[in-house]
């Protein structure tokens, strides 16, 4: 018996995994740069915890944040893989 099995779709996988890639990036920016340094003063109005919401973003928000898009980075490869039939 002879299977047949499906190649893989590189073409339309890859853009999207850099579009996946940038896209992480750029909120992980916006988040340790944006909310840490450059938004700092105006978050700073707000406190969460006790501490100013500029400063917490700055030590605490943007790991949290980061890896949360770890976590999600992983499932959105897995959907990405299954899409394009690519064996990770």
């Amino acid at each position: 018996m002879t299977e047949k099995t499906e190649t893989p779709d590189r073409k339309g996988y890859w853009p999207e995994v850099l579009r996946l890639t940038l896209t992480l990036l750029a909120i992980w920016f916006l988040v340790s740069f944006g909310a840490g340094i450059l938004f700092r003063e105006f978050l700073d109005q707000f406190s969460l915890g006790g501490a100013p919401l500029g400063f917490w973003f700055a030590q605490n928000g943007s790991i949290y944040v980061f890896v949360a898009l770890i976590f999600y980075y992983c499932a959105a490869m897995n959907r990405l893989e299954k899409k394009y039939r690519i064996e990770g």
